[in-house]
């Protein structure tokens, strides 16, 4: 599933072709995807300009002209791509209409924005915008790790007595938005902490040192285009990066990279996930 680097650099390459544009007709060819679709989602789609375009954890945000915000989840195999525009240094035509292009947006100034998704555990919403943090998929989440509201006094105060592996308490979306299984690996990895520790057993201090980590990370991973490994591609159809500069995740027997360390990578389960780390240098 795309986590926040994959969703941010998705947003971004939607960004020239929607953000101050309008949505000329929307075209819904299903009536659902993870859950139903509202109602008259294409009517109330359709002549919307999009005010701002903005991210939420892993969901994209469209601000629309009309007071409603259309809210996005990728799911497991879902993308939203551009073509009819030139993106960097090409032009994207618009290709063949797929069997899986489930909501087709044809935006002022000729772009088309096409959400294509195979295995249709995405989903799709609108919500009054000046009511939007009360959402259902919304109100529960955490501060964002980019932001100031994730610092380390917060992550110190929200982690203390928790008697959960670390890792189970920085993928949990209620703690900080946006991180997961790939990311929290990384992070950990940098940071030398066992992911089976109990959070609240971990010292002040080395809590701390996570969250300029995680911002080191997830920038890094943005920078790259994200990690792509099955179904994410970035809003120009092109693949994320990042995985190529994978430290533990899916390397199970590759020599530990940190400096010093002669171990290697190994492989658990933790909450039905795949957990990659190094039983040498992680402690």
């Amino acid at each position: 599933m795309p986590e926040l680097p994959e969703v941010e650099t998705v947003r971004r390459g939607l960004l020239p072709a929607m953000e101050g544009r309008r949505i000329e007709t929307a075209h819904v060819n299903r009536p659902d995807l993870r859950w139903p679709f509202p109602e008259r989602m294409a009517e109330r789609l359709s002549g919307q300009r999009v005010e701002r375009l903005r991210r939420r954890s892993k969901y994209i945000l469209a601000d629309l002209s009309g007071g409603e915000t259309l809210i996005v989840h990728l799911g497991m195999s879902g993308r939203m791509t551009v073509s009819g525009v030139k993106l960097g240094r090409f032009h994207v035509d618009h290709p063949a209409p797929g069997k899986h292009d489930h909501v087709v947006l044809e935006m002022q100034g000729g772009a088309r924005v096409t959400f294509n998704d195979p295995r249709r555990f995405g989903a799709m919403d609108l919500a009054p915008t000046e009511a939007l943090e009360d959402h259902r998929l919304l109100r529960d989440i955490g501060p964002e790790p980019l932001g100031n509201h994730f610092d380390e006094s917060y992550l110190v105060a929200r982690l203390k007595g928790r008697m959960v592996p670390i890792k189970t308490a920085l993928l949990d979306q209620k703690v900080v938005a946006g991180l997961g299984n790939i990311y929290v690996c990384e992070v950990l990895h940098r940071a030398g902490i066992d992911p089976r520790r109990k959070a609240g057993r971990i010292s002040e201090a080395r809590i701390a040192a996570l969250v300029p980590l995680v911002r080191v990370v997830l920038e890094e991973a943005i920078a790259a285009g994200g990690s792509s490994l099955k179904d994410y591609r970035q809003a120009d159809g092109a693949m994320g990066y990042f995985q190529h500069g994978f430290r533990v995740y899916d390397r199970e027997g590759a020599r530990c990279p940190a400096e010093g360390c002669e171990g290697e990578i190994g492989r658990i389960v933790q909450a039905g996930r795949s957990t990659f780390w190094c039983a040498s240098c992680q402690k």
